[in-house]
């Protein structure tokens, strides 16, 4: 019985590196993940500027984003839609590169970067280009204001971690954040979360916990894919002062573009 119990684990240990080396552990395509994409927003998927789609709940079926027919799990959507958003904005992007390139501790020290979000522009239809961030830093803890600094490159990445974040905003003036960071499947995913009410002109514009983006990132073989979905809930009063599918879609855009130019740097320094 002793040998024959030596020869089956000998025998295993001898399939694990095949094991190891099995189709499920490599990275997957972009159309295994989007499987039937059209090939417009593929296109798009694929250019600088990356896809969006904005949904209105008066107008739209938001179960028609499509994280719904992806290999993404569900709860990226899940959450977005949790807060019963008046608008839904869906971006799907990919940066570049060869597999195996870049890698979650690229996105994890790129996102970890907050102060990085300060002064990144955006086109304002009255103003021209303009900061839509013009301060931005982490934060102690949810309800104190003290600055902390970002921290220096990690060597590993963390299975998951709480950060709160002040962010100065053009037209909102300063707001805060919670950003959770996790650690999920072949990815990582960043949901960012709107700790305390936006105001606008004294108003009430987001009550707090109601803006909701969740950030999926994975490396995959065409390189990275930055997978996210925004959901927002505001009244019928501030929807009317204030254009919100821009508004949102705007803002998405930043925080996309600030976690690719960091993934990007991270790459460059390595």
């Amino acid at each position: 019985m002793a040998i024959r119990l030596c020869f089956l684990v000998l025998k295993c240990l001898a399939l694990f590196p095949l094991a190891a080396q099995s189709p499920q552990s490599a990275a997957r395509s972009f159309d295994d993940i989007f499987p039937g994409l059209p090939p417009a927003a593929r296109g798009a998927a694929f250019s600088q500027a990356g896809y969006f789609r904005t949904y209105e709940r008066a107008n739209d079926a938001m179960q028609d984003a499509h994280v719904f027919q992806s290999g993404l799990c569900r709860g990226l959507a899940d959450a977005a839609l949790a807060v019963q958003p008046v608008v839904l904005v869906e971006s799907i992007l990919v940066l570049p590169g060869e597999e195996g390139g870049r890698t979650l501790l690229d996105v994890y020290n790129a996102i970890s970067q907050v102060r990085d979000l300060r002064g990144r522009t955006y086109d304002s239809h009255r103003r021209g280009e303009i900061p839509l961030f013009e301060d931005a830093t982490r934060i102690d803890a949810a309800r104190r204001n003290a600055a902390i600094e970002d921290p220096p490159p990690a060597s590993s990445v963390p299975q998951s971690e709480t950060i709160y974040m002040r962010l100065r905003d053009a037209n909102f003036g300063n707001t805060f954040y919670r950003a959770q960071m996790d650690l999920d499947g072949r990815g990582m995913r960043l949901s960012l979360t709107n700790n305390r009410s936006i105001t606008y002109f004294m108003f009430p514009a987001i009550r707090e916990e109601r803006f909701v983006a969740q950030m999926y990132f994975e490396p995959i073989a065409e390189g990275i894919l930055i997978y996210s979905i925004a959901g927002v809930d505001v009244s019928n009063f501030v929807a009317s002062m204030i254009h919100i599918p821009s508004a949102i879609s705007r803002r998405l855009a930043v925080i996309i573009g600030w976690a690719a130019d960091g993934i990007a740097g991270q790459e460059s320094e390595s």
